[in-house]
């Protein structure tokens, strides 16, 4: 059975008052109330005791000069748990101080915890009253008291769950042959040395019925969303080509698909635009992270079991400019407009 660790009671200290008093050791009052001589240790140490002079610390030795009284060391305890609380940066009990205004206010604009830590820690380099990290954040917003203002700050996050817990989801799609392996790739691709390396693939609507195109670069997580008519191979075709058209050929070398009927036209595509199609292995959606990562965060705007046929590109394109603004981890916490803006002015393409 687990051990379960208890402080010590106010019976458990009158106790340890009488035995140190009768001249009992350490390890001597460690069996009689069945703690561990380390508790005792502690607990005599902290609160009162101090061996007389000469008096050597030695565990089962008695003291011979015993200053414990067991009152005394219940409200040395009390009072040092108590100031040895910190108080809160973000008090769930005061949602309007300066922190938990700033920190709000980048919610709001879909930024992530850890996006917020790094904001105020170049923000604010010399206040530490207004710098939290991400887990402060994050324990923050579950800390909160049942409540309004907690659905709203939960609502918020991009995954708006109740608990923060890791959850999965398989792949399904279809398949077809005669199509380039993702182990075939260049190195290049996979060392995210170079731009013009791309992830693609669809988020679907309600009942199948609408889709938009996500492409993200691999190595400056830029993102582009493109507006489809269907989810056909033609208006896949249609709204890729339209999409990778305006790029530099630099900054359009290869795309990884998953094994999806919507790309059966690669062909006409690779053709089109110069992009090498690359097709994951089936059911493995983790080759295409950067991709997969990407569509989770569209999917704050545009959520499951809504018609995005509703969205124009104009509305695609100011989603994928809120995403392309946020700093990067991976990055060195640019924006992955900075990042790709920079590639492009390297290969003088337009941005």
């Amino acid at each position: 059975m687990t051990k379960k660790y208890r402080h010590l009671s106010g019976e458990d200290r009158g106790a340890i008052d009488v035995l140190i008093h009768q001249g009992h050791s350490i390890r001597s009052v460690a069996r009689t109330l069945h703690r561990s001589p380390s508790t005792i240790s502690r607990e005599l140490k902290r609160n009162g005791w101090r061996p007389a002079a000469g008096d050597k610390p030695v565990i089962g030795r008695p003291r011979q000069s015993p200053a414990y009284e067991a009152s005394r060391a219940g409200n040395l305890a009390r009072r040092n748990r108590h100031v040895a609380r910190r108080c809160r940066k973000l008090p769930t009990d005061k949602p309007d101080n300066a922190l938990w205004i700033e920190v709000r206010a980048k919610l709001e604009k879909r930024w992530s915890p850890q996006q917020i830590a790094q904001y105020l820690k170049r923000t604010h380099p010399t206040e530490p009253a207004l710098q939290a990290s991400h887990e402060t954040l994050y324990t923050a917003i579950y800390a909160m008291p049942k409540g309004e203002f907690k659905k709203e700050l939960v609502a918020l996050t991009r995954q708006k769950r109740k608990k923060r817990e890791p959850h999965g989801r398989a792949e399904r799609r279809g398949d077809f042959q005669d199509v380039l392996n993702i182990r075939l790739r260049p190195p290049e691709v996979e060392d995210r040395l170079v731009p013009g390396h791309w992830e693609g693939d669809l988020i679907k609507g309600k009942n199948n019925k609408s889709a938009v195109g996500t492409l993200v670069c691999r190595k400056t997580r830029f993102a582009m969303l493109v507006k489809l008519d269907g989810a056909t191979a033609k208006d896949v075709f249609e709204g890729f080509k339209r999409a990778f058209s305006p790029l530099d050929e630099a900054m359009r070398k290869t795309l990884t698909y998953d094994r999806g009927k919507e790309m059966a036209w690669h062909g006409k595509l690779s053709e089109s635009t110069g992009l090498t199609v690359y097709f994951c292995d089936p059911s493995s959606p983790w080759q295409r992270g950067t991709n997969e990562n990407t569509n989770g965060l569209v999917r704050d705007f545009l959520p499951k079991g809504t018609d995005l046929s509703v969205h124009s590109q104009d509305d695609l394109d100011h989603i994928a400019w809120l995403l392309n603004t946020r700093p990067r981890q991976t990055l060195g916490w640019k924006t992955p407009a900075e990042a790709f803006a920079e590639e492009c002015l390297k290969c003088n393409s337009p941005v």
